[in-house]
């Protein structure tokens, strides 16, 4: 088993789609590594040489920014705008959409089942 930025790829799948278990690598991302390792992508992971999967572990470690150092880069992006006061940082304190969705009735996943609010008393 292949083991490339702390994350175990695994061996049954393509190499193009295998290297999308990593955090931080879609599949331009991954068609972009293998262009530049020189690696063909139709092949499964448990066929590639040692050397080939150093090759793609280089590419990755120099030119991409994934796993736990991009997930502390997205937290610190988020951080800033709450402790600046912005209109998004506010929106992301109080667990709602942060992209301009309507939240009067959808946007159930962000804010959570709902909760049942008491009728007024006559």
């Amino acid at each position: 088993m292949a083991r490339i930025s702390g994350v175990n790829i695994p061996t049954q799948k393509r190499v193009e789609v295998a290297l999308t278990y990593i955090f931080g690598i879609g599949l331009s991302s991954s068609q972009q590594i293998l262009a530049n390792a020189g690696v063909d992508g139709n092949i499964r992971v448990k066929d590639l040489s040692d050397s080939e999967v150093d090759k793609i572990r280089g590419i990755i470690d120099t030119d991409f920014n994934v796993e736990g150092d991009l997930r502390r880069e997205v937290t610190m992006n988020i951080k800033r705008l709450t402790d600046l006061g912005t209109y998004r940082g506010l929106r992301h304190r109080r667990g709602l959409p942060v992209r301009g969705q309507r939240s009067k009735t959808n946007a159930r996943t962000r804010k959570g089942p709902r909760r049942t609010v008491a009728g007024k008393k006559k």
